[in-house]
């Protein structure tokens, strides 16, 4: 069983949770152009890096979910930042460095989120359509959100589409 980013839920509303987030480190790799190309193009790298690809050799497990993050709005960026959460209570300090270069460590602070949940295949008209509507729910709840979209897949791409979990979370402001 995979684990998964350790959160607590602060309070549900109708379509949406706001969660708090525990501290975590994730390994993310930058990658350039469309949604639909970006994840693949990415997890080579984390994979690798997981897989004793690090100055430790060590093997790291693997967490859920694979994160493609926007730091910016969809429209204004073609830049995706693909990550792995890596285990819970794991510190930069304690986390193996890549050995490759495009593979980057970074340490989140404990942060609160909205998120939504569907099943299906994380497409990007799907995905986009649910960040519109988390922003519209989140907006009339006097919610004010980041720019900042993570689409979260829990799934391998192998299982069966209507099957699969996703969810939406955005950072609160």
């Amino acid at each position: 069983m995979t684990k998964k980013q350790e959160f607590r839920v602060v309070r549900t509303y109708s379509n949406f949770e706001v969660r708090e987030y525990l501290p975590c480190v994730i390994a993310e790799v930058k990658v350039s152009g469309q949604y639909s190309t970006a994840g693949s193009q990415a997890f080579r790298h984390l994979f690798q890096y997981i897989s004793q690809g690090n100055k430790a050799s060590q093997k790291i497990a693997m967490t859920a979910p694979v994160i493609a993050a926007q730091h910016t709005g969809p429209q204004d960026s073609d830049d995706w930042y693909i990550s792995f959460v890596m285990p819970s209570g794991s510190t930069y300090a304690q986390m193996p460095h890549p050995n490759d270069p495009q593979v980057t460590l970074r340490e989140l602070d404990t942060e609160t989120c909205v998120a939504t949940s569907f099943r299906g295949r994380a497409t990007e008209a799907k995905s986009n359509q649910l960040i519109r509507e988390l922003r519209e729910a989140a907006a009339k709840e006097n919610i004010a959100l980041s720019s900042e979209v993570r689409i979260c897949r829990f799934d391998p791409p192998f299982k069966p589409g209507i099957l699969q979990y996703n969810e939406i979370v955005i950072p609160i402001n």
